[in-house]
């Protein structure tokens, strides 16, 4: 044995998403996740949801307040925010524990592994385009990073929600699980060994 006993627990960091409308990406919420992210200082990262729900995606109570240039603000800190996840230097996972839709699948694509709950009931995909919201570019290429090329008007301008099975064929996540708190875990864990 090399003696090695896994990821120390106060070496991995869970950052739960948790707040209102089945913890919508908001303003506070997206601080606060920036500021877990940031003291994690490169540590493995393992993203999960409150509930029964990963992210249903933004904050449409916020979004539906702002004007337009409070709107651009936004989405610049959104874009930020999403950047930040995609190039954190440490290992990321997202445990998919339930509903990943819009801003949360995103979250979820932006991680370098994304594992689903095996709940036929939930749902993953970008609905941007049937809710009426403009997809911003910058944020399609997140997107683009994952989705296969065939998939990629399906996803976005069909912005249909898929199960999770159909979520992995799609690209929007990597895995489906049982239990997908202990398969992101582990595969940090595997990680974190190389690192």
């Amino acid at each position: 044995s090399n003696g090695y006993e896994g990821i120390p627990e106060e070496k991995m960091i869970e950052v739960k998403l948790s707040g209102p409308g089945k913890n919508a990406l908001g303003s506070a919420m997206i601080e606060s996740v920036l500021k877990q992210i940031d003291a994690a200082n490169g540590a493995p990262i393992l993203f999960t949801g409150e509930g029964d729900a990963f992210s249903a995606g933004l904050n449409l109570k916020e979004v539906e307040s702002l004007n337009p240039s409070g709107m651009d603000d936004f989405l610049n800190r959104l874009e930020s925010f999403f950047r930040t996840v995609w190039l954190y230097p440490g290992p990321t996972a997202a445990a998919v524990n339930g509903h990943a839709i819009a801003g949360g699948c995103i979250l979820a694509m932006c991680c370098d592994y994304a594992v689903s709950t095996s709940n036929p009931k939930a749902r993953i995909g970008l609905n941007e385009v049937a809710i009426g919201l403009r997809f911003p570019p910058a944020l399609l290429r997140f997107v683009k990073h994952s989705v296969p090329p065939q998939h990629l008007n399906e996803v976005v301008l069909g912005a249909g929600l898929h199960r999770p099975d159909d979520a992995v064929r799609f690209g929007l996540i990597h895995a489906v699980n049982d239990d997908p708190v202990s398969n992101a875990k582990a595969r940090l864990e595997a990680w974190s060994k190389h690192a």
